[in-house]
């Protein structure tokens, strides 16, 4: 009677209470750790162990590999440089674009600035004072029309 009970509590413990903490094992590792991991999975990840597969693949001597395959692998591992030349390629010349549009609307302000002064110095609102034409101009200057004006920093001819 008591190798019965003790067969019994053996084959209880070898039956339930060991598969079913092999159970709760299997359960974490193979679906919560591995939904986790999914989660964290990338599209860059998953191009950076395609590399790893193809050597596996290789080195697995019953499958012949050509070469070229592990060229393709090589080229996956090295695309992450090529994309940061290219988007340093790239912001610099969004950096110059930027700095030209800058500069050209600097200038296009000043012009516009240096223009309305000119205007205002102009003031076609009010007539000249009488004793304007009896003045007499200095022995330097003469009088052409030819002779471009200079305004604001421009050249008008």
């Amino acid at each position: 009677m008591q190798a019965e009970r003790m067969w019994k509590a053996l084959w209880k413990t070898w039956t339930i209470d060991k598969p079913a903490a092999l159970g709760n094992w299997l359960w974490e590792v193979l679906v919560v750790q591995l939904a986790a991991l999914l989660d964290r999975l990338t599209l860059r990840k998953i191009i950076a162990f395609i590399p790893v597969v193809i050597l596996i693949l290789a080195y697995y001597h019953r499958i012949p590999i050509p070469p070229e395959l592990m060229l393709v692998g090589d080229f996956l591992a090295y695309i992450d440089v090529f994309a940061v030349a290219f988007l340093l390629g790239v912001f610099s010349r969004a950096t110059t674009i930027l700095f030209v549009v800058k500069q050209a609307t600097g200038r296009a302000a000043q012009l516009a600035l240096s223009l309305v002064a000119a205007f205002q110095r102009l003031d076609f609102r009010h007539r000249r004072e009488g004793g304007a034409k009896n003045r007499t101009r200095s022995a330097g200057q003469t009088r052409k029309d030819d002779e471009p004006v200079v305004g604001g920093g421009y050249a008008w001819a």
